[in-house]
């Protein structure tokens, strides 16, 4: 179904964003890989320790589909020998998470790739897409992509594209809005207003 031109009505109780796909198809010329940070493997992530980073990094964003998931199929995807899951460490703490998905052969998927509130503004995202093409680049891939959202970062096409991304779909998503169903606080994501 294609949305009619002119406003459409957004049922209260839900939330709606504009959703843009981008993606790569060449690798890009090597970047920086120093900074003050570590990058960390998890090779069968702990699903406790990844709901809690994902919260951390995700919550303001509204990223959620991970954390309604059950425990098996969290564990399915995440433990998934095609699946690569990373810590950014500052630290020696957790405060950013990348999350690479082979599972589409030839492709390279960003599925997650955050920092938290206090790397902002740092350079550790610049960092971490940096060390995310880097590994994904490694595979036998034709191309990375990623989608970004209006719920997101307000800062987060510009950076990808900045990154080398160029967009090729756009799709306007409308979900629950899970601030009222109780899946994350009411506080969240204070840059989208609660209708309902």
């Amino acid at each position: 179904m294609q949305l009619p031109n002119g406003y459409s009505d957004v049922p209260d109780g839900k939330i709606a964003a504009v959703v843009t796909h981008l993606e790569m198809t060449a690798r890009p010329a090597d970047a920086g890989l120093e900074g003050p940070w570590m990058l960390r493997r998890e090779q069968a992530p702990d699903l406790d320790w990844y709901r809690d980073l994902h919260r951390r990094v995700g919550e303001d964003w509204l990223w959620l589909s991970r954390q309604q998931l059950g425990d098996a199929a969290l564990a399915a995807i995440i433990r998934s020998p095609l699946v690569e899951v990373y810590a950014l460490v500052h630290e020696r703490h957790d405060e950013g998470l990348l999350e690479l998905d082979f599972r589409n052969s030839g492709d390279c998927e960003v599925v997650y790739f955050g920092v938290t509130e206090k790397l902002f503004g740092r350079g550790a995202g610049r960092w971490l897409i940096n060390q995310a093409l880097e590994r994904a680049w490694s595979h036998p891939i034709n191309r990375v992509w990623l989608h970004t959202c209006t719920l997101d970062h307000p800062a987060a096409l510009a950076f990808y594209q900045r990154a080398g991304f160029r967009p090729f779909r756009r799709q306007v998503e409308v979900t629950d809005d899970p601030r009222l169903t109780g899946a994350v606080p009411r506080t969240a994501a204070r840059h989208v207003p609660i209708i309902g």
